[in-house]
């Protein structure tokens, strides 16, 4: 089976690609919201948090407080790849035995840090969601009803589309929904013939 990652900065409309792919067939993994399951079940991800946060990282029910967390790591890149270490590891586990219970020709991870840990080599091919600017800005603010200044410290944290273009296997440009729907199911053939050759 062929392991495909799938990425794309904030805004990019990753996660509106994934749908895509669900549509034809193709198990994708969700990596934001599994982090985010495992990091409120695992004990060794929530004793990992506790020890790099302090107690208030929980509520009183066991919830995770996501805003005192985000408020914390985007103005600190220091602290955020100390986050990624810790819930990343766990999170790829967790993928790879999710990839072991599925026989189609190939799975996806979605997930929004490739280029950024160095994890490419990961993946037997990789996808790469862009969008410009100014649309992704857009959309964050209305999806999370967040200031702009808020996108960008979130921006800053990742690399430009440019940087990750040069190593991803397949770009993908979402600005129009139509076409990027058409250029879904157009790599979707491209990655069965690759998977033909697993």
């Amino acid at each position: 089976m062929m392991i495909v990652g799938l990425t794309g900065g904030i805004g990019s409309g990753k996660s509106t690609v994934a749908k895509m792919f669900r549509k034809l067939g193709v198990p994708v993994y969700d990596s934001d919201h599994e982090a985010k399951v495992l990091m409120v079940t695992s004990p060794k991800v929530r004793d990992g948090l506790i020890k790099l946060f302090g107690e208030e990282i929980y509520d009183d029910e066991g919830n995770l407080n996501r805003k005192f967390i985000a408020d914390k790591v985007f103005k600190d890149a220091a602290l955020l790849q100390k986050l990624n270490a810790i819930v990343h590891p766990t999170v790829r586990e967790h993928f790879l035995e999710w990839a072991a219970g599925h026989s189609t020709p190939y799975v996806i991870q979605e997930t929004a840090l490739i280029f950024e840990n160095n994890a490419q080599d990961k993946y037997d091919q990789t996808i790469l969601v862009t969008a410009p600017m100014e649309a992704r800005a857009h959309r964050v603010m209305e999806r999370d009803g967040v200031d702009r200044e808020a996108v960008l410290d979130r921006m800053r944290n990742q690399m430009t589309d440019d940087e990750k273009a040069g190593l991803a296997h397949f770009r993908i440009e979402n600005i129009d929904l139509k076409t990027t729907k058409n250029k879904v199911k157009q790599l979707h053939a491209k990655l069965l013939a690759l998977a033909a050759k697993f």
